[in-house]
């Protein structure tokens, strides 16, 4: 399985960084919301300061959709679909593997985003290991319920408006907590008091959804 899962990711990383989609669009895409958020809120009255945490996971969330439709697109064309199912490859491996690819891809968008909070919205950090396990658990929460939703969309002549949908309702606890803990870690409040708790919960969702996604996605992609 692990195999599998390396091979997969290493053929989806390969052919983004041919096609430099997340690159050229997603990337641009991200910090343009920033900018948006910037222009639309009052920058004399520290509202963006106080609302940066949310502004960056909202950012995140809207970049992930992108870079989740590309994942599940590079499946769609000239049989690759087919192929994945005929190859023997476990179908857990394949799951394990796009979700690895896409985290990656998230993960460079996290600090891309990152940088351009600082930058934009005078914001100083502060509890950089609240922040770290923030991240961490929440890209590997979001990477995974996107995959899967990805394939369970990906045979629909709608997927591209349908998958947000399906997705954007059960992400929504990962964008709360992943707000309220960088809120926390930002206002410098110990590991032991706040932020475990939105820990929690996004180590729950993540579990959840990898376990969840081991089990399902061969007969998902079958579907499909």
């Amino acid at each position: 399985m692990w195999r599998d899962a390396a091979l997969v990711a290493g053929r989806d990383l390969r052919l983004e960084l041919r096609s430099r989609v997340g690159m050229n669009q997603v990337a641009p895409f991200a910090v343009l919301v920033l900018v948006l958020f910037a222009f639309a809120l009052d920058t004399e009255g520290g509202v963006l300061q106080r609302t940066a945490p949310g502004l960056f996971w909202v950012a995140v969330l809207l970049s992930a959709l992108l870079a989740i439709q590309r994942s599940a697109g590079l499946d769609a064309p000239d049989g690759v679909r087919d192929a994945l199912r005929l190859s023997g490859l476990d179908p857990a491996g394949v799951f394990l593997g796009k979700v690895a690819a896409v985290a990656v891809q998230l993960a460079a968008l996290e600090v891309l985003l990152g940088v351009g909070v600082v930058v934009l919205y005078d914001v100083e950090l502060g509890g950089l290991w609240t922040l770290l396990a923030t991240a961490v658990t929440a890209t590997v929460g979001l990477a995974a319920a996107g995959t899967l939703y990805g394939v369970l969309a990906a045979g629909l002549r709608v997927r591209e408006t349908l998958l947000p949908l399906l997705l954007l309702p059960v992400v929504a606890p990962v964008l709360i907590a992943a707000t309220r803990a960088s809120e926390a870690a930002l206002e410098g409040v110990a590991l032991d008091v706040a932020p475990a708790d939105w820990l929690r919960l996004l180590v729950v969702f993540a579990v959840i959804y990898v376990a969840f996604g081991v089990a399902a996605y061969g007969p998902l992609l079958e579907e499909a």
